[in-house]
C-alpha cells in the first residue's frame, strides 16, 4: 500500500470503526467486576496473563476483599493464596494492598476519574489508567494499548515499525481515531485480536475488514 496521508488513513480508521461497531457494538470489558475498585485491581492481575485466568481467581478475591478497606486490611501471603495461579502472583499481591492504601490515604476511598492521579496507584500504568478511564468513568483520554491492540494497529499500519511501544502505538492511533471513539476501540479490538486477527494463524479470510486491512493474506505467511 503506497503512504497514505493522515487524511486518508483517518477516512479508513473511520470505516474500520463503523464495522467494528456494527459488530461488536461498544465491546464488552472482558473483567468481571461491579466497581471502579475492582476493575482496577482486575485490570492490575491481567498483565502478562488473560483475562480469562484473572476472572477464575477475583471472584473469591473480590468475595473477601473486594474493597479499598477491606483489601488494604489484607496480609501479602493471604491475597498470594487467591492469586497464585497467576504471573508475578507475589508482586501483584503487595501492589494491590500498597493501591488499596494508596486509594483510602490520598483519594478518600474512591478510584479517581483522574488519568494522571491514577498513575500514582501502586501497578497502574497508562494501559490500566486507561482502561478504568473508559470502561469505569467513560471519560476517554486516551487508547489502552495492549497485545491485542498493538498487533492490530500494527497490522493497519496505522502505527510503523518505529513505534515500538505502546506509549508510541497509542500516540498514533490518538491521531487517527476521532475522540468519541477512543471509548470502544480496546474492547472492540481485543475481541476482534481474538476472534479473528490472532497473533498466530488469522482468520483473514473471514475477517470483515480484510479489504482495508493492508496485512491481509498474513495467515499464508
Amino acid at each position: 500500500m503506497p503512504r497514505e496521508s493522515l487524511t486518508t488513513q483517518r477516512e479508513r480508521a473511520g470505516t474500520i470503526e463503523e464495522r467494528m461497531f456494527s459488530h461488536y457494538g461498544e465491546g464488552a470489558c472482558s473483567l468481571e467486576h461491579e466497581t471502579p475498585f475492582q476493575l482496577t485491581v482486575a485490570v492490575v492481575l491481567s498483565a502478562q496473563c488473560t483475562d480469562a485466568a484473572v476472572n477464575k481467581v477475583t471472584p473469591t478475591l473480590f468475595m473477601r476483599y473486594g474493597t479499598p478497606e477491606r483489601m488494604a486490611a489484607a496480609s501479602p501471603a493471604d491475597i498470594e493464596a487467591i492469586i497464585h495461579s497467576l504471573g508475578f502472583f507475589r508482586t501483584k499481591s503487595k501492589n494491590l494492598i500498597a493501591l488499596a492504601q494508596t486509594v483510602l490515604a490520598e483519594f478518600g476511598g474512591e478510584i479517581p476519574n483522574d488519568i494522571d492521579k491514577l498513575q500514582k496507584l501502586p501497578g497502574v500504568g497508562r494501559k490500566t489508567a486507561n482502561v478504568v478511564m473508559c470502561q469505569a468513568f467513560r471519560n476517554p483520554q486516551g487508547i489502552a494499548v495492549d497485545t491485542h491492540v498493538f498487533r492490530i494497529a500494527h497490522r493497519l499500519r496505522f502505527a510503523t515499525r518505529n513505534d515500538d511501544t505502546p506509549a508510541k502505538t497509542e500516540a498514533k492511533l490518538l491521531k487517527v481515531h476521532p475522540r468519541q471513539t477512543w471509548l470502544y476501540i480496546n474492547h472492540q479490538w481485543v475481541h476482534f485480536g481474538r476472534d479473528y486477527c490472532r497473533a498466530r494463524n488469522p482468520k483473514c479470510a473471514e475477517c470483515f475488514i480484510s479489504d482495508l486491512c493492508p496485512s491481509f493474506g498474513c495467515e499464508a505467511r
